[in-house]
């Protein structure tokens, strides 16, 4: 999988973990929770349920990607590798 996908991929299973935006992040959290989604959904069934919110609530859902992309880069390795 390449850089980009993955860090799609960890993006979307952030965005459907039980973390909020309003709760204090850590590497290990994000990273947790990352894992928990992975684990629970797959990556498929990550991707089906961003789609779900989309459809459902746009104006919620935006607001928690940008959230769950902005975590994915400051609490994971991707920061380092993305940005390159």
């Amino acid at each position: 999988m390449n850089t980009k996908l993955l860090y799609d991929a960890r993006a979307e299973a952030l965005f459907v973990s039980d973390l909020q935006p309003s709760q204090r992040l850590t590497q290990q959290s994000v990273r947790n929770a990352i894992a928990r989604s992975i684990r629970s959904h797959g990556s498929r069934g990550c991707a089906a349920l961003v789609a779900l919110e989309y459809g459902e609530h746009p104006d919620t859902a935006v607001r928690r990607m940008i959230w769950a992309r902005t975590a994915v880069e400051l609490f994971t390795a991707h920061a380092q590798v993305f940005a390159a």
